[in-house]
């Protein structure tokens, strides 16, 4: 079985997290899905960076220690996880000892290779992003990532060679033109960072002591990069007394990150590896951001919108599928109460679930509810067949190459496609005539169709494919396989669908949601 190793970020806990983290995570469990659906031994790691200043300073402002604030902050996180059915099979946290221990191990030998040496640091501090920055690397004197004050700070510190290793990673992004994605993102790694020449990292701080210390000069606290990068190593196994997951699963196959770390992910993280004398990542993918109409979610505008929020009164699948199907490759999405609302009525409500009620009501209607054996009689039987295996293969492909929001778009060409067939083969016409066969194979075709629209939508949308399996009657686990999408003939003849079935959705009053998700938003 071909294995596939993937991984969100690890998570800053600096408050509670909106839809934006949500969606990273979301993403990467819908492509673990989908993998473990086309037979592969699918592993998803995700957790929390708990170190650094930032969250030294949070945690003394909520009256807490820093360990009380990480530890209520993680219970959260995997609290969230669970309420959205994300499957991770590990949840890392640097504050484990697992970690922290193979940290302080990397850190040694980094510095008896060279690699690490001591010098002093001056230059301008961001805070919230933790990360030093030149005069020139400013923009109108602030952080050119997060846009906030930064401050002059001149303190003694470790560095990292990165100049050891700039050429060797030209040449591996010159080898391997796909290992960042989009095309975007890593032609702007490469222009704008490694072509004009990388500067030593510096990898310590001494102004707080939250965080991993430097075995042989304890005052040095190990810097956020090298200490939250090399998570997603330590959270296998790596030089530890048993690393059967790393040898298992590392190099990783898929790392999905936010478009704002990606140069950290992309430049640093790569060095780090060539340092250890290990395999890169297959493909890193930046996505961006979701973005609200007037801008960033932030708390100060009263335009921040939680998971949970949309989850508890909208529903799981409604949720996960609006994030999924509103962010274009790579780029910007944005959330509007009314475009949630929109999706959810017209394709969750009207295309989804009408499809599925109308072919149970006809199938009830006209056979008792059963299902009819699979036959053709129809020209437009097989046009169906022919587009559905066709957009299948299409699926498939965009899919594997994180094109998510189209492929769930061409799951809805399918839908529609599926709904056009009705009017196109007039059924109750061909009840009324006396076409039996005819009507049969129509009858067939929708419920087909329906099957193979559930495996597809189960990777995102599990809790809607059991609710559709269940209505079409189709209880056997080798009929929701994968590997059956592109067969058409094998739901068994005299299959009973259920009498009535609930409706999927129910439709949505656009003014009501509007207002009660402005309401929330505002806090």
């Amino acid at each position: 079985m071909n294995k596939f190793y993937i991984t969100t970020p690890i998570y800053y806990p600096s408050g509670k997290f909106h839809i934006g983290t949500a969606y990273t995570t979301v993403l990467a469990n819908t492509i673990k899905k989908y993998k473990q659906a086309r037979g592969y031994d699918a592993y998803l790691l995700t957790g929390l960076d708990e170190h650094g200043q930032k969250i030294q300073d949070i945690a003394k402002e909520k009256g807490k220690t820093t360990s009380e604030y990480v530890e209520n902050m993680a219970k959260e996180s995997e609290a969230l996880w669970k309420k959205m059915n994300i499957e991770y099979n590990d949840f890392i946290r640097t504050t484990q000892p697992r970690h922290e221990k193979i940290v302080e191990e990397i850190f040694d030998r980094l510095m008896e290779k060279g690699d690490i040496y001591k010098g002093e640091y001056e230059g301008w501090y961001c805070k919230p992003c933790e990360t030093y920055f030149t005069q020139t690397q400013l923009v109108d004197g602030k952080c050119p990532d997060c846009g906030r004050s930064v401050q002059r700070m001149k303190e003694e510190a470790y560095f990292f060679n990165m100049k050891k290793y700039a050429d060797r990673l030209i040449k591996f992004y010159e080898e391997n033109p796909d290992f960042i994605q989009p095309e975007s993102r890593r032609n702007e790694l490469f222009n704008n960072f490694l072509k004009p020449g990388l500067e030593d990292l510096c990898v310590t701080r001494t102004s707080f002591d939250w965080g991993i210390k430097v075995r042989k000069d304890p005052k040095h606290v190990i810097y956020v990069w090298l200490d939250a990068l090399t998570n997603y190593i330590t959270a296998l196994g790596y030089l530890s007394e048993d690393e059967t997951l790393f040898k298992k699963y590392w190099p990783a196959d898929l790392q999905i990150v936010g478009k704002d770390i990606i140069r950290f992910h992309g430049i640093y993280w790569p060095i780090f590896l060539m340092a250890l004398d290990l395999p890169l990542p297959k493909k890193i993918y930046a996505h961006g951001f979701i973005m609200m109409r007037d801008g960033k979610m932030s708390k100060s505008k009263g335009n921040v919108i939680y998971p949970e929020t949309l989850v508890d009164r909208y529903g799981l699948d409604a949720t996960k599928y609006f994030l999924m199907r509103e962010f274009p490759y790579g780029q910007d999405a944005i959330f509007t109460p009314e475009g949630f609302v929109e999706r959810f009525n017209f394709d969750l409500c009207n295309d989804l679930g009408n499809l599925l009620n109308r072919t149970i009501g006809m199938i009830n209607k006209y056979f008792d509810g059963n299902i009819p054996a699979y036959c053709v009689e129809n020209e437009v039987d097989k046009e169906l067949e022919d587009y559905t295996t066709n957009t299948i293969s299409k699926i498939e492909e965009e899919m594997d190459n994180i094109h998510i929001g189209n492929a769930i778009t061409d799951i809805w060409s399918i839908i529609s496609r599926t709904n056009k067939y009705i009017d196109e083969t007039s059924a109750w016409t061909l009840a009324k005539q006396g076409e039996t066969k005819k009507l049969e194979a129509v009858m067939y075709h929708l419920v087909e169709n329906l099957r193979k629209i559930a495996i597809l939508i189960r990777p995102l949308m599990e809790d809607t494919s059991d609710k559709m399996f269940y209505q079409l009657g189709i209880k056997s686990e080798e009929l929701k396989k994968w590997d059956t999408l592109k067969q058409n003939d094998l739901i068994p003849s005299g299959t009973k669908v259920i009498n009535k079935g609930e409706p999927l959705f129910m439709r949505l009053d656009m003014e009501e949601e509007v207002e009660y998700m402005k309401q929330k938003m505002k806090g």
